[in-house]
């Protein structure tokens, strides 16, 4: 049975129905408040780029409201591990000295795999967690100011924020007792499989139809619709409020239409600044872009201009374009006719992990992907759309024409914001007004047999080589050998240890990779493929509980030993250096000894490669997205050509 042709003889009354779906999908068009402005340019250089009103209101009153006793309880956790902390490390968490931490976490892409990696490590961070704050790590979460996604990082992040920040374990698994609703949360339902939930081809059909109509009311409102929109909406019965298990089909659901990324803004967490300032990042692609800024295996040159979606904007700090539109008022295209409703969650995330033009499906029609293109150009035909990526009318039409590449493009074509090779997304946390001094990244890219090799890092040190004026990155190995003979990525790492004058605004960076499995000689469980799109509740918990060894072990001073009992002293060490060098202080104690042992030193190859127990020797991601794309490619390739 071939699905889209069984879509294609559904009656014409069906395809274009209105579905409550598709009403809430679709953006509507109204009068501007009064004063409205579309862009607001954020400064021409570092030294005098801007944030928001709405930004810069929301970290101070997190930072002055909340961030305090956050830390104050991260630092009870830590004292309670009986590791003598520097008195200067308490004096900076208790909040007695003149100086703060501002931290950052990065949570990066890598698909299922990568959400599921990062949603453990923050599970280890977060203070609602009994074993995390035993472990002495709790409560870290609690204490930062920024925690950024991209692709499937997204997923985790999207879900978090417009969820109201449940624990970790609630995002993923789902609450006890869910309470079915439009604005309820319901969980990953992973046991779904993203691309094809059901093995039934007539409720296959069924749902794809769904999808097709959930999309059809934007189209109908004269707004481009591409794969994105489609996309969006499968991501949103896992990532966005609304679906349940026992719902999963059930179209008298919203499924997280109309659930809006500003609308952030409006939960209690964010009302009440408990949650870490969310940032969305992805890519911008252009016709007649510089190809020979590619990193070998990348579609995207480092030299685009890299998109954030915040709460309140969207735009890049990026020193060609410096500039931001609201989120809320996203499709609007003047000063005097506002568009709202465009800024659908799931559309968000899905721009963000819009990887279909890796594999040109719009200009290929005999690839597997085409059943499904040929349907959406059937049902919703349009002429001169890109339909393989995500396209946002482009607020900054004819703004820095000199310097930013999409000036006159009518609509922005964002994509994945890993396919420059960046798939951690640090960027946004390297913006120096908002002043992020230690950077917690967490990678769950797929590198080398699936667990993660570095290259995203070696990425960021080359894009900021490029845009060396605008963004400061401590030094990474510059290859991917060095890093990997070096071991990297198996146990944490600190960058950019000893500042000097010169590099004293540069961010410590503490790496926390999915590179290998345990110490303690557990089988891997957490480098399952970006292929596998689905899992059982089983497996996630299997794979949360081992993220967690690995987020908590450090790297034992013992050979043979599982975990470092000084790990939580170590993390705190780190957290803390970039305030301690503005108080004057000198790293002391157990911070000097973990510094010596954490730390990469910047030897190379031909120095010093062996890390042995208690010391460290130390300083392109094409494979972390492909295969997620060959999945997607596969599966529905599966169902539309059986």
């Amino acid at each position: 049975m071939v699905i889209w042709l069984y879509l294609l003889s559904l009656p014409a009354w069906l395809v274009s129905a209105q579905s409550i779906a598709s009403q809430a999908y679709t953006p509507v068009a109204g009068a501007c408040p009064e004063g409205f402005s579309l862009v607001r340019m954020a400064g021409s250089a570092p030294e005098n780029q801007t944030l928001s009103s709405s930004e810069s209101s929301y970290v101070q009153a997190r930072r002055s409201q909340v961030i305090p006793q956050a830390w104050k309880t991260y630092l009870a956790n830590v004292e309670a591990t009986n590791v003598t902390l520097p008195s200067y490390v308490s004096t900076i968490l208790g909040g007695t000295g003149s100086q703060t931490p501002n931290l950052g976490i990065a949570t990066s892409g890598g698909g299922y795999r990568a959400a599921l990696f990062g949603a453990g490590v923050l599970n280890a961070l977060d203070g609602r967690n009994a074993s995390s704050n035993s472990a002495g790590t709790g409560g870290l979460l609690q204490s930062a100011t920024y925690l950024a996604g991209l692709s499937g990082g997204s997923w985790l992040l999207t879900s978090l924020a417009q969820a109201n920040f449940p624990t970790i374990q609630e995002l993923v698994v789902g609450p006890t007792n869910p309470t079915v609703a439009n604005n309820s949360w319901g969980g990953w339902n992973a046991e779904y499989d993203i691309a094809t939930p059901s093995d039934n081809p007539v409720t296959e059909g069924e749902y794809l139809n769904n999808l097709i109509d959930e999309i059809a009311g934007k189209y109908h409102a004269g707004y481009p619709v591409t794969f994105a929109d489609f996309w969006a909406r499968g991501l949103a019965r896992h990532f966005v409020n609304g679906t349940f298990s026992s719902n999963f089909y059930d179209e008298s659901y919203t499924h997280g239409a109309g659930i809006l990324w500003s609308g952030v803004a409006e939960t209690t967490s964010f009302t009440s600044y408990t949650i870490p300032f969310p940032i969305v990042v992805t890519d911008l692609t252009v016709p007649g872009q510089n190809a020979s800024n590619d990193i070998p295996g990348n579609i995207i040159p480092i030299s685009n201009p890299i998109f954030e979606f915040n709460v309140f904007e969207m735009g890049s700090f990026d020193p060609m374009l410096s500039a931001f539109a609201p989120t809320k008022y996203l499709g609007t295209r003047n000063n005097s006719i506002c568009i709202t409703n465009y800024d659908q969650s799931a559309l968000v995330t899905g721009s963000s992990s819009e990887l279909f033009n890796l594999y040109n499906v719009t200009n290929t029609l005999s690839s597997t992907w085409s059943s499904i293109f040929s349907l959406l150009e059937e049902l919703l035909p349009e002429s001169g759309i890109e339909l393989d990526v995500a396209l946002w009318p482009n607020p900054f039409y004819g703004v820095a024409p000199d310097t930013f590449i999409a000036s006159n493009q009518v609509d922005l074509s964002i994509v994945d914001g890993g396919e420059d090779g960046e798939v951690i997304p640090l960027q946004p946390l390297l913006v120096k007004a908002r002043g992020v001094d230690t950077i917690l990244a967490i990678d769950g890219t797929s590198d080398v047999n699936n667990f993660a090799d570095g290259s995203s890092l070696i990425a960021t040190q080359n894009r900021t080589a490029l845009l060396s004026s605008a963004y400061s990155f401590p030094p990474v190995p510059t290859s991917l050998s060095e890093f990997t003979a070096q071991n990297l990525s198996t146990s944490p790492t600190f960058f950019g240890c000893n500042t000097t004058s010169s590099n004293a605004s540069t961010p410590l960076l503490i790496y926390i990779a999915n590179g290998g499995p345990p110490h303690n000689g557990q089988a891997p469980l957490t480098n399952t493929s970006t292929t596998q799109i689905s899992y059982e509740t089983s497996q996630i918990q299997a794979m949360l509980d081992q993220t967690f060894i690995i987020a908590t072990q450090g790297l034992p001073a013992d050979a043979g030993a599982p975990t470092d009992p000084e790990w939580p002293a170590c993390l705190a060490c780190a957290v803390v250096d970039r305030a301690r060098e503005r108080a004057g202080e000198t790293r002391s104690g157990v911070c000097e000894s973990c510094f010596a042992r954490y730390c990469w030193n910047g030897s190379t190859l031909g120095v010093d490669t062996q890390t042995t127990s208690g010391t460290r020797a130390i300083g392109v991601a094409s494979g972390s997205h492909g295969g997620l794309v060959l999945a997607l490619v596969g599966a529905v390739g599966v169902l539309v050509l059986m």
